[in-house]
């Protein structure tokens, strides 16, 4: 410390004897002027006109101007700098001096209050003593501790809030996750209905456009189909020789039924046997329901491929007209000629109902579904009136039927012109069957 005062006392004294030089040789001015080079520099020279350098010495004037406001500017640097350095002396002998105290009271304690005096109000920047100091580091300490343990205690209370925080977040997940399942369960439910509505929906309009479109050909069939001949049903089906590729085939097929009627006129002298009028083949049954005459047995009516024997004649070459019922109940089965009751029976295919989506073929017995026929089983003849219903007509129904008083067309398959195609040089012809039948007779 007293090495850094003395050098810059040191340079102040530097400092100062500079300017007082500059201050003595202030009033000196020095003229040169230029003399030709063989003259002798001690005579005297006419003097040379001046020539004008305006802007030369104003050029000259300003840089003289900066450097004298340079200089007043470093002497004021300076004079700051010699008050600074005073003020850092008187500290500096005051800090010395309380030092020397300090030392002699710890070695001579005890002796006057001069020392204590003059070591009083020093500069502010110490305690007045030792133990001045001690009790300011221990209310310091004290104050420390008093904030650290706010600190502890504040801790401890965010940590049981976070605690308190994250059990009412786990709570809240708990909650949220039930309510989410109940509001899944919900929506499942709600879905479940909507589908069963849709499908239930779906069915009730299938049914009511089957229904429709049942009416509508029925309409189309009864009313206005195009056909050759004078009504739609006034037609017969020929079949004239006995082969496998002969037949007739109606378009419709049956829906699933528990009963039916089935009745036509018939026309045939071929023996043995007239063969098979009608069969109806599906998948899985190609004797669904067959009525056949074959050699020498008896008609037979097949449910189900099973087996009844009919009490009917119809060979002699004349029209006949030939109904069969069958009911699913117990199997009781019926066969009428000519409107009359000739016999009935039962145990004929019980419980069985008739399987929907075959084939109604006309002239043949099908081995396949709509195919594989057996010339030895075909219809020669003539065949008019196919009508089909899903229930047992009534005897007196059946007798109008075969005496002409009525025409009562198939619920199920009408006789219709438009409904019945043939195959293999089988032909359609007009007929008017009462007419005919009298005639016949």
């Amino acid at each position: 410390m007293l090495v850094f005062v003395v050098g810059l006392l040191y340079f102040y004294a530097l400092g100062s004897g500079r300017i007082v030089r500059s201050n003595d040789i202030k009033g000196t001015r020095f003229v040169c002027s230029a003399i030709p080079k063989n003259v002798d520099p001690n005579c005297p020279l006419p003097p040379n006109p001046v020539q004008s350098t305006s802007a030369q010495e104003d050029e000259l004037r300003g840089t003289v101007m900066q450097l004298r406001e340079t200089v007043l500017q470093q002497r004021e640097t300076i004079v700051n700098q010699q008050g600074t350095i005073k003020e850092l002396t008187s500290k500096l002998s005051r800090c010395e001096t309380a030092a020397l105290d300090s030392l002699h009271d710890r070695k001579y304690p005890g002796q006057g209050s001069w020392s204590q005096d003059h070591g009083k109000n020093t500069m502010g920047d110490l305690p007045r003593d030792p133990a001045e100091t001690i009790d300011h580091l221990g209310k310091t300490m004290q104050g420390l501790k008093d904030r650290l343990g706010n600190l502890e205690q504040q801790i401890q209370v965010n940590a049981s809030t976070a605690a308190h925080s994250s059990e009412m977040r786990e709570l809240l997940k708990s909650r949220l996750s039930e309510l989410e399942k109940q509001l899944l369960g919900k929506v499942s439910e709600l879905e479940e209905e909507k589908s069963q509505l849709y499908n239930e929906t779906a069915a009730h309009r299938h049914r009511t456009e089957s229904t429709l479109n049942q009416l509508l050909e029925r309409i189309t069939e009864l009313e206005k189909g195009t056909s050759k001949f004078k009504s739609p049903e006034e037609f017969k089906l020929s079949l004239p020789l006995r082969t496998n590729y002969l037949y007739g085939r109606i378009k419709k097929s049956l829906p699933e039924m528990y009963a039916f009627t089935i009745c036509m006129w018939l026309k045939s002298s071929s023996s043995p046997g007239i063969g098979t009028p009608f069969s109806y083949g599906v998948p899985g049954q190609a004797n669904e329901i067959v009525l056949i005459e074959w050699g020498t047995n008896p008609m037979e009516l097949l449910v189900n491929d099973k087996v009844a024997q009919l009490p009917l004649s119809v060979g002699d070459g004349h029209w006949h007209h030939v109904c069969v019922t069958w009911t699913t109940r117990d199997g009781y089965w019926e066969a009428y000629q000519d409107g009359e009751k000739l016999g009935s029976g039962e145990n004929l295919a019980p419980w069985h109902p008739i399987k929907p989506g075959g084939a109604i073929i006309l002239g043949q017995e099908q081995d396949i579904v709509g195919g594989r026929f057996d010339a030895t089983q075909a219809f020669v003849g003539e065949l008019s009136q196919f009508n089909v219903w899903d229930r047992v007509l009534r005897p007196a129904d059946i007798e109008s039927l075969a005496n002409c008083s009525s025409y009562m067309p198939g619920n199920v398959v009408p006789w219709v012109d438009n409904n019945v195609e043939v195959f293999g040089g089988a032909t359609k012809w007009a007929l008017e069957m009462c007419e005919d039948r009298l005639y016949d007779s």
